[in-house]
Parts: structure tokens; sequence; C-alpha cells
């Protein structure tokens, strides 16, 4: 199999993660989940991976989050009930504890891996880290839209963030990537809106309050059909390049931060 998750690339001021691009089960995982394969790709985030060429560092998931789920808090990592996963019966049958602890396994060495590669980043400079995810916008059966006030084209999570002290990064952030024209028009940018940021976005705020910036951002799915899982590759490719003009703008406001 490939590996659980691969970290590429060089260290710099800029990261880009993709925690739920995986789809890929062990087999011993694959024979005890219930849930089909077209259900778990429509909870994943596929296409996410691709985005990640726009940062230094690439750090992307390769096994499904219905495997091990990297962005959780330790205990919720492998999904045990229905609420942990929108309602889903997730097993045939409970994992054994030795399965389990196997999945466990994999996201301890994720978050080790994670302290040497960004122990490296951080030193005395900041470093932000864009944490890429998607989210379904067309949940019901009969696939009618959400809302437009309550589904923004991308949702910047700054939940954990210490917002005051990182307003000039965030703001420049926000600003230059509504000014991105994707699909004819400028991007629907919001935060906090969808999603306020997960575990990963926590633990890098904490262990690195000083340098550590993650902004989890959500893409609602307009870029590919959310029931099939086929991917708009050119509408990929637009929101790739707005992202990257606001993560290369960013970096300025670093710099002057820093003088």
């Amino acid at each position: 199999m490939r590996p659980a998750f691969t970290i590429a690339g060089q260290h710099g001021a800029l990261v880009a993660t993709a925690l739920h691009a995986g789809h890929d089960l062990r087999p011993e995982v694959a024979a005890l989940v219930a849930v089909d394969d077209a259900t778990r790709l429509r909870e994943e985030d596929p296409g996410t991976d691709r985005l990640t060429d726009i940062a230094p560092l690439r750090i992307v998931a390769r096994r499904s989050r219905f495997e091990v789920d990297l962005n959780r808090p330790p205990r919720e990592a492998v999904y045990r009930r229905p609420e942990d996963a929108w309602g889903l019966s997730v097993w045939r049958r409970p994992p054994p504890d030795d399965v389990v602890a196997r999945s466990r396994a994999i996201y301890a060495d994720f978050y080790r891996r994670l302290e040497q590669e960004f122990d490296g980043c951080a030193g005395d400079r900041p470093f932000l880290v864009l944490d890429l995810h998607s989210y379904n916008h067309r949940r019901r059966d009969d696939r009618v839209p959400d809302a437009e006030q309550l589904a923004p084209e991308v949702n910047i999570g700054t939940g954990t963030l210490d917002r005051a002290r990182w307003a000039s990064v965030v703001d420049r952030f926000i600003d230059v990537l509504r000014e991105q024209v994707v699909r004819g028009h400028p991007l629907d940018v919001r935060e906090n809106v969808r999603f306020r940021g997960g575990h990963f976005a926590r633990w890098v705020h904490a262990r690195y309050p000083a340098s550590g910036v993650v902004l989890a951002i959500e893409l609602k799915k307009t870029f590919m059909d959310e029931w099939t899982g086929e991917i708009d590759g050119e509408h990929l490719t637009d929101l790739k390049s707005g992202l990257a003009a606001a993560a290369a703008t960013t970096a300025d406001a670093f710099s002057e931060r820093d003088r």
C-alpha cells in the first residue's frame, strides 16, 4: 500500500496540508467498514491534494478519514459511533482493539513527524499553513443546495487562532482571495461561517503560538459533483491560482509584521 501520509518538499514560510484527501483503506479496515465507496468519497475531500502544490512543504493524507481522521483529537481519530460520522453506521461489526490500535499508531506517527517538520519551520519567524478541506452543500437527497448565506465558496476557519495577534496576516489573505476571479466572478470568501478549524489547527497554535498561523480553508464543492466525485479540472485550477496569489501576497504581511 501507499504510505498513510506523505510529507514532501522544503521548509519555508508556507505549508499546505490536505488531511482528508485520502481514500485508501488498509485491507483489515476495508473488511470491516460498512460505508460504501461512493459515500466514503462524498465525505472525503478529493482534489484538495492537488492544491498543496502551491507550497514548498506539502503534507497529504493518503488513507481515508474512515480509517483514521488526522484532524480529530486523539480519542476521536477512529470513528466509533454514527454521531462521529454524520450519522453513518461506519462498521459492519465493532473493530477489534488491535485494528483500532494500528489506526491510532498512524495518527501518533503523523503528529510525531509534524513536530520534526514544524520545529524546522518555526525558528524565530512565522510560518503560514493552509489547511485545505472541502465541504458538501447538496447533502439532501433532492440535491438542493444550501442557502447562500450559510455556504460561502471559501470559508476561512480561524477559531483556534489568536486573531488579534495575527490580524494583518488573516485580513491580507482574505482580502486578496476575495479579489480572485474564478468562473467569471470574484470569490465569495467569509470567515468562520461553516467551519472554525479542527484539531490540527488547534495543535499547531498551541505548540507554536508565536510563529504558527493555520488558516483552515473549506472550499464549497462547486468545483466538483459531490455525489459522483467527478472534479472539474479547470475550476480546481482556477481555485489553485487564487489560493497561490493570496498565499504569496500574505508572505508580505509576515515581513511587515517583523519590521
